[in-house]
């Protein structure tokens, strides 16, 4: 599994990052990559206009919020719970 992060490194993009690691960690997951996209070509590419922008698996959750470290631990737990 992965996560990523889409934002140009603003402090609202790094706490959402910081967020999604703490996040796995609470779970206990080493398995899982959390990734930042810095690049505003590439986050353009992807079709997404406001960030910050949190995808799980290629899944966009969160578009131009910080949702709860609780709500990022049950989507990650729902994603692990379909496989």
């Amino acid at each position: 599994m992965k996560i990523t992060v889409l934002g140009s490194g603003c402090p609202t993009c790094q706490l959402l990052e910081k967020i999604a690691q703490k996040a796995v960690n609470e779970l206990g997951l080493t398995n899982i990559e959390v990734e930042h996209i810095y690049d505003i070509e590439k986050i353009i590419e992807m079709g997404v206009m406001m960030t910050p922008v949190l995808l799980i698996d290629g899944e966009i959750k969160a578009i131009g919020e910080i949702p709860p470290l609780e709500q990022i631990k049950n989507w990650i737990k729902e994603k692990i719970n379909k496989e």
